[in-house]
């Protein structure tokens, strides 16, 4: 049986807001279905240990899906995120792929996680795909591989400018993903707003945004059989 690992974001404050925030929830739902159904067993780690935070905004019935309204009854999975293990007490041998979702609680948190970097860095040079999505991406900002940043001269994406723009968080969040990608030397790829779109190149897996959560869970099984 195949093993993933889910890093899934402990933070819970919108940057200085008053808002909260955490991880979206169809971007963990979908993707954890979509392995589970394929018989892929999965663990869950955060930064903290415990319960990660959910994105409010995430709960709303207009967000709502058939992988979110599956998770909402999900009495195993429920228990299995109070109960997440913590980033420093992962063993990256014991998985065969990672997997991080997004919302907007890793900007703060997993971009600057020694753990969550150190762990990508090891999944990615043990030849293991590793694999993100919507805001997830930002993860990548200070991961190198051999001196040179992991994303350089590859294809990427995640959520754009406009997107950002478009739910009003540009000047709250820390940083622009596709402007930090350009950066790093990235060649940033999206498509229309809020449509599906994945980017595969190599083991690096990125999805543009939550309606992406699918087609990245999708890749990341291919890579896996």
């Amino acid at each position: 049986m195949k093993k993933v690992l889910f890093v899934v974001t402990s933070h819970d404050k919108l940057g200085n807001t008053g808002e909260k925030t955490g991880y979206w929830t169809e971007e963990l739902a979908a993707p954890y279905y979509e392995l589970l159904d394929q018989g892929i067993e999965i663990t869950i780690a955060t930064p903290k240990g415990g319960e990660p935070p959910i994105d409010p905004k995430s709960e709303d019935p207009s967000a709502a899906t058939e992988d979110t309204k599956r998770f909402d009854n999900d009495s195993e999975l429920q228990e299995k995120l109070k109960n997440t293990i913590k980033l420093s007490d992962v063993n990256p041998a014991n998985y065969d792929a990672v997997f991080y979702p997004g919302g907007h609680g890793p900007l703060w948190d997993l971009v600057d996680d020694k753990n969550s970097i150190s762990l990508i860095e090891t999944f990615y040079n043990s030849n293991k795909p590793v694999a993100f999505v919507c805001h997830a991406p930002a993860v990548l900002k200070n991961v190198k591989i051999n001196g040179e940043f992991l994303v350089k001269g590859k294809n990427v994406t995640g959520f754009s400018n406009e997107e950002e723009d478009a739910v009003g968080l540009t000047n709250v969040v820390p940083f622009l993903l596709q402007d930090v990608f350009k950066e790093n030397g990235a060649n940033y790829l999206k498509t229309e707003n809020w449509h599906p779109y994945a980017v595969e190149d190599g083991l690096l897996i990125t999805g543009q945004n939550p309606a992406s959560s699918k087609p990245v869970a999708q890749i990341l099984l291919n890579k896996l059989k």
